[in-house]
């Protein structure tokens, strides 16, 4: 496999769990601005994992330029760490809503 091909699995993925992440930020009832009040710890949490998925994206982006040749250990090692990335909207919808209700 061509390390093309394994960046632009991993980007898509990335992708796909930061467009999950922006969709559980629900869009408030209301016109006013006193009305984004209750959803500013989604947010926050939404703020802080982005940065979060932008750390590993660019570590993985450098790490993919050292990379001449892709072995299988090297897949298993990618899929590991997309499994982990993949779980980051849970975390960050259980993290906003728990500040939320406290």
């Amino acid at each position: 496999m061509q390390k093309g091909r394994l960046e632009a699995f991993s980007d898509g993925v990335l992708a796909i769990v930061i467009t999950i992440m922006v969709l559980e930020i629900k869009v408030p009832h209301g016109d006013e601005l006193s009305d984004l009040k209750p959803i500013i710890p989604v947010f926050l949490s939404y703020i802080l994992s982005f940065i979060y998925l932008g750390i590993y994206w660019n570590n993985h982006h450098h790490l993919m330029h050292t990379v001449k040749e892709v072995s299988g250990g090297i897949l298993w090692a990618n899929l590991h760490l997309l499994f982990w990335l993949s779980l980051v909207p849970f975390v960050t919808g259980w993290m906003g809503k728990t500040i939320l209700l406290r």
